[in-house]
């Protein structure tokens, strides 16, 4: 299964620009005969909610236009985009798009980012959300929600394989990044996909400017790391076996040996 991770800049509240990015990652992807292609989080709009709200009403065309970039270049997609909830507010949703452009799945994003006031903008999802695709059965989660093992936790619970984090993590907090994803890898002895933004945002005067370190990252079910970006913008590509998490968990059996009668 080979993956492409792309990396990149996102251009705050400028659809146009960032669904071409996009169009032109998808077709490098595929010209390298990627199967998937893994997008960072809030990947048509950055985090500009006051222009985002003017967006929320055309929100399901940025999806629409993302299915047919799949279809188009037959080449999974898989992300984190902006999406108008059913109460009418905003919410940050990963989708996940088949080689058809049929969309598989979303998830919404279950833990809010208080320090950057994420609650004030965004719905809170309550669901975790694994699925299965043509390449696997794989779970969902999206940036924040790295902190908190009991969501990876259930997703492994729930068959998962491998889990997407598209991400839009900043400085000073790359070590966090690198060791929680390795964590979650081990504990669950699954993959784990994560492709975070680069470059800088200006949230304005409730946060200020955010500099997005990069280092999108896959890791094993040993905690090994297949491959792992800098911090400019790049399409990392990188293939695996899943057949590794059977055989990982065959070998050493932490995840056989739970004790589920007390937690």
């Amino acid at each position: 299964m080979k993956l492409s991770l792309a990396q990149f800049e996102v251009a705050r509240g400028d659809v146009e620009t960032n669904l071409m990015r996009i169009e032109s990652l998808a077709a490098s992807a595929k010209a390298s005969d990627a199967e998937l292609l893994c997008l960072p989080e809030m990947c048509t709009t950055g985090f500009d909610w006051q222009r985002n709200r003017e967006l929320l009403d055309r929100a399901a065309d940025q999806a629409h236009a993302v299915a047919s970039i799949a279809k188009t270049h037959s080449i999974a997609v898989c992300g984190s985009f902006l999406v108008k909830s059913e109460s009418g507010r905003a919410a940050n949703c990963f989708h996940y798009f088949d080689d058809k452009g049929q969309l598989l799945t979303r998830y919404r994003k279950l833990h809010l980012f208080t320090l950057f006031h994420e609650e004030r903008h965004v719905e809170a999802g309550e669901d975790c959300v694994s699925f299965d695709a043509a390449l696997g059965r794989f779970g969902a989660s999206i940036c924040y929600d790295l902190r908190f093992p009991e969501l990876f936790r259930r997703l492994t619970e729930q068959g998962s394989q491998l889990i997407f984090l598209p991400a839009a993590f900043p400085h000073p907090r790359l070590e966090h990044w690198r060791t929680l994803i390795r964590a979650r890898a081990i504990e669950n002895q699954c993959f784990i996909v994560a492709t975070n933004q680069c470059g800088i945002e200006d949230h304005g005067s409730d946060v200020g400017e955010t500099r997005y370190f990069g280092h999108s990252m896959v890791v094993d079910p040993w905690g090994e790391i297949v491959g792992e970006a800098g911090e400019s913008e790049t399409l990392l590509e990188v293939e695996i076996d899943l057949g590794l998490v059977e055989a990982v968990r065959s070998k050493l059996t932490a995840w056989a040996d739970r004790r589920t009668d007390l937690f």
